[in-house]
């Protein structure tokens, strides 16, 4: 992907803002940030999912249904057991952002912005104030 796609160009009126919002609602639950977080090096069985997640395998399959439904996870048959993986990088990506916003909100200087020798890099300066 060239980085010219990799920039959202949609506007406000964009028809895809209704449907965004709908993502952001199948992703308010914490327990489905944590299988989608739990997913996003490799794909897993609900069991194993149950027991990183600290939740029951019949509630995590409830979390899978929906994330099926929103088209972030996807199923793949191996016998008789199911294998859940991550569709594609969006939900990953957004699930990493969101961490990330929520390790600003907390304070201090988030991991990721800071180097391998553990100097800390400038953020972005916020756009000046318009009103």
């Amino acid at each position: 992907m060239s980085e010219d796609t990799k920039k959202c160009t949609f506007s406000p009126e964009s028809q895809y803002a209704d449907f965004a919002a709908e993502v952001f609602t199948l992703l308010s639950d914490a327990t489905r940030v944590r299988i989608v977080l739990a997913l996003r090096e490799s794909e897993k069985s609900v069991n194993d999912l149950a027991e990183e997640v600290g939740k029951s395998p019949t509630a995590v399959s409830q979390h899978l249904a929906k994330l099926r439904w929103g088209k972030i996870v996807a199923a793949r048959q191996e016998g008789n057991r199911a294998y859940y993986g991550l569709i594609d990088e969006h939900a990953r990506e957004l699930v990493t952002h969101a961490v990330f916003q929520a390790q600003h909100v907390l304070g201090g200087a988030p991991a990721h912005h800071r180097t391998a020798n553990g100097s800390i890099t400038a953020a972005p300066e916020a756009p000046a104030d318009k009103g």
